[in-house]
């Protein structure tokens, strides 16, 4: 056996990188060797010497699609030997889906989820539905919706090279909070934006599902927030209200009392939509912009915590939302498990007033999330109601 005739067996012996050097060499002419052997055709082996049951038996090697339906077969396998998931462990297994579904993802997989959820648009602005878990300001933790304006606008201007196209949030919403936002193409539309809101002569309506019914089933709460330190083994800042009256002291009546230099002036109207299993559907429409207004008066004026409130349903102290038994039989979730219910606030309506056009009246579809808890509770949407 000449040296290029073992070296090509050596070389079929080994991976199939090394087999197609072995090819490319064997088409080269041999120096060393003047009876070089005739270069193999494709798909030819010289492992078609080898005698069976020899040693030198070449293993057959594994392509890419046997190795991907072995993989696919083990988890299947895995899956049939695991034991079954209880309606408990379903039900969790469904919040943590809902509640980290565009956490932490790659920022084109944002941008094209946002693409896909854009409302309305027009010269001016863009209504996009948020998502929930998503930061609309920067986050050093999490993709946030401004980190990806600049991708979204040029989906929206058709991927163009030379595109001078911008958005920029007007109108902010919570981390955990869904629905209608509002951003404006240039900076004068957002100051025009801003002034109107200002003015109260934006519209912005939220649907949350509190747990509780609201008494009086509508009307106007008008307290100031402070932000205020909550002292103890977990030290922490929540907003809290700063009331302007009091009851005097025979209890049959109130006394103003003097406002807090840094208390916020904060109205929001309610109205609850329908109530069912101990918890309701209320609708919100704030007239000012405090931070956490909705959640602290609903929780601490009202006495009625926002569902997935985790924040303002306790005062002193840092720890999940406690449901009543009731409510959480409702769920199909252990109170072990509620840490994992998300915040029921959605915006579910923006209206803009328009200067040379009709006004501009988007209304925002229910997250899957919120649509299932009502169903869980048995509460009806008013479209259902009237129809």
């Amino acid at each position: 056996m000449n040296s290029c005739g073992r070296l090509a067996r050596v070389f079929d012996r080994s991976s199939g990188l090394d087999l197609l050097l072995c090819r490319v060499k064997s088409r080269t002419a041999c120096r060393q060797c003047p009876q070089t052997t005739p270069p193999l055709a494709r798909g030819q082996s010289t492992a078609a010497n080898h005698t069976p049951g020899s040693d030198t038996d070449d293993k057959p090697r594994l392509r890419a699609v046997d190795l991907a339906r072995k993989i696919r077969g083990e988890k299947s396998k895995t899956r049939e030997t695991a034991p079954p998931m209880s309606a408990q462990q379903r039900r969790v297994m469904e919040l943590k889906r809902f509640s980290v579904q565009l956490q932490n993802v790659h920022p084109n997989v944002l941008a094209k989820h946002l693409h896909r959820s854009v409302l309305y648009q027009d010269k001016d602005v863009v209504i996009v539905n948020k998502p929930y878990g998503v930061p609309v300001a920067d986050d050093s933790d999490v993709t946030s919706i401004t980190s990806v304006l600049p991708v979204l606008s040029k989906m929206m201007d058709g991927m163009k090279m030379k595109s001078d196209s911008q958005l920029i949030p007007c109108l902010g919403l919570e981390k955990d909070s869904t629905g209608t936002l509002l951003l404006a193409r240039r900076d004068e539309v957002v100051e025009h934006v801003l002034a109107l809101n200002r003015n109260n002569k934006v519209e912005r309506k939220y649907w949350v599902i509190t747990v509780g019914v609201p008494v009086p089933s509508e009307g106007l709460i008008d307290i100031p927030i402070i932000e205020r330190e909550v002292t103890g083994p977990q030290p922490h800042y929540k907003m809290a209200l700063s009331p302007l009256y009091r009851l005097n002291d025979e209890g049959d009546g109130v006394t103003k009392i003097r406002s807090h230099r840094q208390a916020h002036p904060a109205v929001t109207k309610y109205r609850v939509l329908d109530s069912s299993s101990g918890c309701s559907l209320v609708e919100l429409q704030p007239f000012t912009g405090v931070k956490h207004q909705m959640r602290v008066h609903m929780a601490f004026a009202l006495g009625c915590p926002i569902l997935g409130d985790h924040k303002y349903s306790h005062w002193s102290k840092l720890a999940p939302q406690k449901l009543p038994e009731r409510v959480l039989g409702k769920l199909g979730i252990e109170q072990s498990k509620v840490r994992h219910l998300p915040l029921h606030l959605h915006a579910r309506q923006l209206t803009l007033p328009g200067s040379s056009q009709a006004d501009v009246n988007v209304s925002c579809p229910l997250p899957k999330y919120f649509t299932q808890t009502l169903g869980r509770l048995h509460i009806t949407l008013p479209d259902e109601k009237q129809t």
